[in-house]
């Protein structure tokens, strides 16, 4: 049976895609959950926390240079992946848009230093911390997706998360070693994107070249949609952290993030189910709308199952956990663990019901305003259930948002489109 899987050309690159990006997300959240031990106890909880806040400040510069170009481009780029003339304008066009994105990100975050006393007493950090943001803007990850070639970023980001990981058993020695945190992980990421590039041009045929205005305005557009999707989600996501480091202090924030870190590596399985899946939904979709929906309800079926079953064994286990990875400091991490373990499979339904049905099946305004509202009811409820609650608060936002988002795409599917509500039910 499984030589007959492979058989089929499509089945085997899929397969072959699935194992790239299953060995790329474990190696992206195992090696941490390694250095993580070893950095909660060496840095204690302030310090961890102020390295999680920076790095959740400039995870907003990532949103902007990001684009919407990790779904647009990737569309893109999958369905014109065989004119050698038409991927060589996309990736320009794309490549230019984020290197001047990226220039606009570092005048910005000059202004923010230097404008609020928070910022400026530790600038080091904050600066090294941008580093992280060159290297995604070098690394043409959205490129390898739509050419289906995940081979070529599960190895990059294997050197270079090895790299990282190696350094901070070598260089982070003591608490006042926490500045070299930043810095080592940045080197990591900015050599995995310079390699990226190198590759792109060497094993594909693609060349640079000046786009045309009409192109560039087109991936802006295209993109449009989904970036303002991912600066609304960054609202409730990365705002979380950043929130707690301005309402409350360094050592809540290393509280929090440490849970967080730890949920997200249990979220790895989700982005490779989605990374893996959305570029051959894409293609499937533009042939056939009921055989797309049959795909997705059968993929929903089998992930949610696993990940229900995982998600009461980690509620169940939660202190044990705590104590293991992150010693007696994080004893309060464990019930913020309890809460946002519950987000994981939330958050795939969601994700696959708009990546996978709303974009393919032109429903990107229901995309975008599912995130947009959503996201303004979590900032609002945010500052309160901290003040009230503090890291047990914001989690409990997340999984009121995340709840609140499945049923608003459910919901504004059948409404949008009946038809395809039908398909989608019979489907399953």
């Amino acid at each position: 049976m499984v030589r007959e899987f492979l058989q089929n050309k499509d089945k085997k690159q899929l397969f072959e895609n699935f194992i790239s990006l299953s060995l790329l997300q474990g190696v992206n959240y195992i090696l941490p959950l390694i250095t993580l031990p070893y950095l909660v106890r060496v840095l204690g909880p302030e310090k961890f926390g102020l390295i999680a806040f920076s790095r959740a400040f400039v995870q907003y510069f990532n949103v902007l240079t990001d684009y919407g170009f990790n779904l647009s481009a990737t569309r893109e780029i999958s369905i014109y992946r065989e004119s050698k003339e038409r991927i060589s304008e996309i990736f320009s066009a794309v490549m230019i848009i984020k290197l001047i994105l990226l220039i606009f990100s570092l005048v910005i975050l000059t202004i923010i230093v230097f404008s609020f006393q928070k910022f400026l007493r530790d600038w080091e950090i904050y600066y090294l911390s941008f580093g992280m943001v060159v290297g995604q803007v070098l690394f043409p990850v959205w490129f390898f997706q739509g050419m289906e070639r995940m081979k070529y970023i599960t190895f990059l980001n294997l050197m270079a998360r090895l790299l990282f990981t190696i350094s901070i058993f070598i260089f982070i020695r003591k608490v006042s070693d926490y500045i070299y945190v930043p810095l080592l992980n940045s080197v990591g990421i900015i050599s995995a994107g310079l390699l990226g590039i190198w590759v792109a041009f060497k094993k594909f045929p693609i060349y640079l070249k000046i786009p045309s205005w009409t192109e560039v305005k087109h991936q802006l557009k295209e993109g449009g949609y989904i970036f303002i999707s991912r600066i609304s989600i960054s609202f409730y996501t990365i705002s979380n952290v950043f929130f707690l480091g301005l309402l409350t202090n360094n050592t809540i924030v290393g509280i929090y993030s440490a849970a967080e870190r730890l949920i997200n590596a249990i979220k790895a399985f989700n982005n490779v189910i989605l990374q893996v899946m959305f570029p051959f939904i894409s293609k499937v979709a533009k042939e056939s709308p009921s055989k797309t929906l049959k795909i997705v309800n059968e993929e929903l079926k089998i992930f949610l199952t696993l990940e229900l079953a995982l998600c009461v064994f980690i509620y169940l286990f939660s202190y044990k956990i705590v104590l293991i990875f992150l010693g007696k400091n994080f004893i309060d991490s464990a019930p913020i663990i309890r809460i946002l373990i519950f987000t994981v499979p939330l958050i795939l339904a969601s994700a696959v019901i708009g990546q996978q049905i709303l974009l393919n099946f032109n429903l990107k305004r229901l995309f975008t305003t599912s995130i947009v509202y959503v996201s303004l009811f979590h900032l609002v409820l945010l500052p309160i259930f901290i003040h009230f609650m503090e890291g047990i608060g914001a989690a409990i936002v997340v999984l009121i948002t995340e709840c609140a988002i499945v049923l608003f795409r459910i919901v504004g599917l059948y409404k949008a489109d009946r038809k395809l509500f039908a398909l989608l039910r019979r489907a399953y």
